[in-house]
């Protein structure tokens, strides 16, 4: 065979592959990519500086606090006063003291209310990462470490937590915005990608567990800590829709739908995010 014909041979083999989307080398780097992405999360897990966090929720929990100089220890997270492992893994869910479906994030915030007599629409309308709402961030993560390893399983038994699982859908494929996007358009599939950040598929499981399950994270990119309320109302940000706010039905009802989905997922948080 003749060096042209091996050329030729060899050009129409590449493009053949091409065209196929077969290309090896290009697979080859992929995986390459993708598995340094993951060696590179895990050596960043060694000093999660979320641990600093979780240190000073435990203390927080414990230490008597505002008007009514009390603690937070018989705060109920949905499984009795004080109770806190195991609780994490089932939030959001129904609360009949306060009539609502609340999260973790909002939860707490009752509960610095009523048990500590502190401000809760104060706490709530303070910025993300600031005085209270910083107290905020660093007991629910340690809360979620309490639960570290256990499978999701929220409730979905009274018809508020059924309504806002179905509100939570709605608003996932709410199409809308300067861009026309959804949280669908970024995790409604299998295999989707920006930059070098894996998008998970929020809509099952295991796809929603390594989502859901990861947050409250300590941001690399910002140094901060982020609950999952401020994460929510990022995508929200990122959507260039105006900000729902702290403890809104709209980020309550997606993280519903999220953590339904989910059930089974073992908690990883909290994790550490880029």
């Amino acid at each position: 065979m003749t060096s042209f014909t091996v050329a030729r041979a060899g050009s129409f083999t590449a493009l053949a592959l091409a065209a196929l989307g077969m290309s090896t080398p290009a697979v080859a780097q992929e995986k390459s990519t993708a598995e340094g992405i993951a060696e590179y999360r895990k050596m960043l897990e060694d000093g999660n500086p979320a641990d600093l966090y979780e240190a000073k929720g435990e203390g927080l929990w414990t230490r008597k606090r505002g008007p009514k100089n009390a603690s937070l220890e018989l705060c109920d997270l949905g499984k009795g006063p004080g109770v806190v492992k195991g609780a994490f893994v089932e939030l959001p869910r129904y609360f009949a003291d306060t009539g609502r479906v609340q999260d973790l994030e909002s939860r707490l915030v009752t509960c610095m209310e009523t048990l500590q007599g502190l401000n809760g629409d104060e706490i709530r309308k303070t910025p993300f990462g600031r005085g209270e709402q910083e107290n905020v961030t660093a007991l629910a993560t340690w809360i979620a470490a309490m639960s570290r390893g256990m499978p999701f399983n929220l409730p979905t038994s009274h018809p508020e937590e059924k309504r806002f699982y179905e509100l939570g859908k709605r608003a996932f494929y709410f199409q809308g915005g300067p861009h026309d996007f959804s949280c669908a358009t970024c995790h409604g599939q299998d295999g989707k990608r920006i930059r070098l950040q894996d998008l998970p598929n929020l809509t099952k499981a295991p796809g929603d567990g390594v989502g859901f399950a990861a947050w409250p994270a300590y941001r690399v990119s910002n140094g901060q800590m982020w609950g999952m309320q401020l994460r929510l109302n990022d995508c929200f940000r990122q959507q260039r829709f105006p900000f729902p706010g702290f403890g809104s039905d709209v980020t309550i009802a997606l993280a519903s739908y999220m953590g339904i989905n989910a059930k089974g997922d073992k908690s990883a948080a909290p994790t550490i995010k880029r």
